[in-house]
This record gives structure tokens, C-alpha cells and sequence, in this order.
């Protein structure tokens, strides 16, 4: 095993000395997905509704998806491709501007630097449900989609209808391509289904019995990971190389980087395990949380540093050939984990309900949702600087005791329906009056000073 992880320190050769921990801080909400490109830039995907676009630091947001954003591709000559809880398949075409000397340039994406449309982006179409998976050919001609819908859809880059594939009869968490017609889906079903493209033919590959939420295609073998905490390799026929499953569960991310044969895999108990591809060995294992999954990785393209996202608003990078020497970095503290005993009612039905999508402070805000701070006496739909749907664009409603709590006690698909806002009910009116008190006090000028 050591003799292993010389040789593959070695493989990483100078760019492993370079490397060096880094943080993606920006987001308003969890990273929900992460890619990185061929050229070293990195995108994130957030609950905040957000692309993230990285150099270094410096981050380039792209907005256009109307709810969390849960999935991301890189494919050919800079274009990215995003998939969200809003049903959406966004295609964003993104450039570098040449670097200054001694800096770090951000990436800019056509039609200006916070990109909501126009000829840099375009919305290719929409599923029934949550895009889960995006998968581009290796020629580049299409882009495969995935969705919690039940369905796979082919999309040709060139223009054109999309293609419905057979139904994997199960809504769709992981895809990956072995070519430009073999294409394999990974189903909450637990099966693994291999489409032959070319005939539209859907043949089941494996069936593991819990739902498999991840898959990476390699050089004559499949790796996936699984809801029960299974962690397998298969040859293209279904048959077992081998199996790496400990006492994690579930398994919720992989990525995989050939040139220095290392498969990571993160799991819900803040885990990421990487296996060396060509001896089938555990290299290294490490703890990336405090508290909490890892739901997004992905390698650098020199395999030298890996990135992964989980609950915190930040995504991490770590050196791969020191892992061992960093305490984990994600800290899994969210408002609405807090211990309940802590916090008053009020407070608590905010930090449960609300917190993560709303700030209580003036100002921008990352968040998914516009800043509470003054809402009392506010209308509906006109904080500055957010982009609201069309039913809270221009609407009537004047935010006060009484129609928040209409809005808790109907829940927003009612009293609102087609508004952004996720479904949220508070049923106890006495819970609906505590966080009202809570938010009359938490929102207003004097409570920050």
C-alpha cells in the first residue's frame, strides 16, 4: 500500500508540490454539484439557484434556474451545461478573458459577467421533474439529461427536437457515456441500464437493489455507488471486479481522473474514499466533514487537487498527495441543525423554515430567497436586485401579521401558486404567531444595531 501511494505521488509529480487547500466562498446556499474543466476552472452548482464560476477565488456567477441548481457538465470548447430543481436544461457558453500578469482573470460568459440569458445561454428544454444527471457524448454532438421524472433525453447541440429514450422505469440519478451511442443511467430502481443509441434499445446491466446514486465510467469497467452504502466495480457486462463497501451510507458522489488512476467517492457520513484504479486498492480515506455529506467532487485536471461540496455554502479543494494532514474542512454547521433547546419558538420555526433560503440582514444576499430585513409593510415582489417569478412580479400582496401567516397556514403553493418558494406549512397557529413576533423584531433597523 505504501509503495502504492509513492508511486502515485510520484505520477502527480510537480503539480502535487504546487497544489495547495483552497476555498470557494460565495454561495448562499449548499454546493450541490461541482465540475471542473479541462483548462482548471471550476463550476458550482448551489441551492442558492446559482452557477458558480471559478479562478482562484474569484467568483463569476451565472443565473438563469429558478430553483436549486443540481447538476453540472463540462463538455467541448467551453460549454457548460446545468440542471436544476427548476425542471431546466441550461447550456451556458463560457470564455476566458486573457489573464493580466500576476493575476487571476474571473471567467466571463457572453452577454455580460452576471449572465441571465442572451446569446452566452440558452435553455434547451425542460423535463417533468428534478435534473438530476447531464452526461455530454464525447464527440460533443449531444448532451444527455437525466431526470427524477423517470426520463432520459437526448439533446443535440446543433439544434433540433430532444430525443426521449425508453423509460428506465424509475426516476434517473447518474449518467454516464462509454461513447456517442452507448449511454448508462443509474435509477433510484437500483438498476443500471445501458442504452444502445443506435437502436434504442435500454438493456438492464445491473441490478443492485437500492437505488444507485452515482456512476463514472472507466476503461473497460463501471464504478457505482448506492443508496444502502454499496460501492462497486463491474466489468461492461454486469460482472464484479470489485466491491469497496464499508459502513457508510449513502453513497452520494463519485469522480474519476485516468491519468493518475484515482476514483473518489464521498458518501453521507462526510467520507471520501479514493481507490487507485489500477491496483483496485483503497489509497486513501479521509474525513472531509465535521458533520454532514458530500454530495459534489470532482479532480483538478492534473488529478493533483480534488474539490467537494456538501452542506456548508463553500466548496473546498484539497491537495490530494497530503489529505492525511488536513482536519476536516466542511463544517456541517447550518442554522437549521441547531440544537431546538437553544432558541426560543420564534427563532426556531425561522432557523427550521426559512434560514436557509432568507437573511435576516439588508443588503445583497446569495441566498435562494430575497432578504426578510424590512418586510413588514413591504409588497410583494419588489426587494431590488432579485429576480422574482412572474406571479410575485407585480403582486398585490403587502407582507404583514396577517398574510404571513396566511402564507404558513396555506402554504405557498396555495396562497402563492407558481411562486419560486418551496413547500412550506406551519400548522400550530401558535407556531405561526411566534415566528411572526420573531420576524418583527429580527427584521427591522433597530435589531441591528
Amino acid at each position: 500500500m505504501r509503495a502504492a501511494l509513492a508511486g502515485l505521488a510520484l505520477v502527480c509529480g510537480a503539480a502535487v508540490s504546487a497544489a495547495e487547500f483552497t476555498t470557494l466562498k460565495g454561495h448562499g446556499g449548499p454546493v450541490m454539484a461541482l465540475a471542473v474543466s479541462p483548462d482548471g476552472r471550476v463550476a458550482s452548482a448551489s441551492f442558492d439557484n446559482s452557477v458558480g464560476l471559478w479562478r482562484g477565488r474569484v467568483p463569476q456567477w451565472l443565473e438563469g434556474h429558478a430553483a436549486a441548481v443540481t447538476a453540472l457538465a463540462w463538455g467541448p470548447g467551453g460549454l457548460l451545461a446545468s440542471g436544476g430543481d427548476d425542471f431546466a436544461v441550461r447550456l451556458w457558453q463560457v470564455e476566458v478573458e486573457p489573464e493580466a500578469a500576476g493575476q487571476e482573470a474571473p471567467d466571463q460568459v457572453r452577454g455580460g459577467p452576471r449572465q441571465t440569458g442572451g446569446a452566452g445561454a440558452r435553455e434547451l428544454g425542460r423535463h417533468r421533474g428534478k435534473v438530476a444527471a447531464l452526461a455530454f457524448a464525447p464527440s460533443g454532438g449531444w448532451l444527455a439529461s437525466g431526470s427524477w421524472d423517470g426520463s432520459v433525453r437526448i439533446w443535440p447541440l446543433e439544434g433540433g427536437a430532444a430525443r426521449e429514450l425508453a423509460p428506465p422505469g424509475a426516476p434517473v440519478n447518474a449518467l454516464a457515456c462509454l461513447s456517442d451511442t452507448v449511454l448508462l443511467a443509474g435509477t433510484a430502481g437500483g438498476e443500471i441500464l445501458r442504452y444502445d443509441l443506435a437502436t434504442g434499445a435500454a438493456l438492464p446491466l445491473v441490478k443492485h437493489g437500492f437505488g444507485v446514486n452515482t456512476l463514472v465510467a472507466g476503461d473497460g469497467w463501471i464504478a457505482y455507488g448506492a443508496v444502502d452504502g454499496g460501492t462497486r466495480i463491474v466489468d461492461m457486462a454486469g460482472a464484479e471486479i470489485a466491491d469497496f463497501t464499508l459502513d457508510r451510507r449513502p453513497i452520494l458522489a463519485m469522480a474519476w481522473h485516468a491519468e493518475t488512476a484515482q476514483l473518489a467517492v464521498g458518501d453521507g457520513q462526510g467520507y471520501i474514499m479514493i481507490v487507485d484504479t489500477d491496483r483496485w486498492q483503497i489509497a486513501r480515506d479521509f474525513r472531509a466533514t465535521r458533520a454532514g455529506p458530500v454530495w459534489a467532487l470532482d479532480f483538478g485536471p492534473e488529478g493533483a487537487m480534488l474539490y467537494a461540496g456538501g452542506i456548508d455554502d463553500v466548496g473546498y479543494g484539497w491537495p490530494v498527495a497530503s489529505l492525511d494532514a488536513f482536519a476536516p474542512g466542511i463544517s456541517g454547521e447550518r442554522s437549521f441543525l441547531r440544537d431546538a433547546a437553544t432558541m426560543p419558538n420564534g427563532e426556531r420555526q425561522f432557523m427550521r423554515k426559512c434560514s436557509i433560503c432568507h437573511a435576516l440582514e439588508p443588503g445583497p444576499s446569495r441566498k435562494a430567497g430575497p432578504s426578510l430585513f424590512g418586510v413588514f409593510g413591504r409588497r410583494a415582489g419588489v426587494l431590488p436586485g432579485y429576480s422574482y417569478s412572474a406571479t410575485l412580479d407585480g403582486a398585490e400582496i403587502v407582507w404583514n401579521e396577517e398574510t404571513i401567516d396566511a402564507l404558513f397556514d396555506q402554504g405557498p403553493d396555495h396562497y402563492i401558486p407558481g411562486s419560486k418558494m418551496p413547500m412550506q406549512v406551519i400548522a400550530g397557529a401558535q407556531d405561526r404567531a411566534d415566528l411572526i413576533a420573531f420576524l418583527k423584531t429580527a427584521t427591522t433597523k433597530e435589531a441591528k444595531e
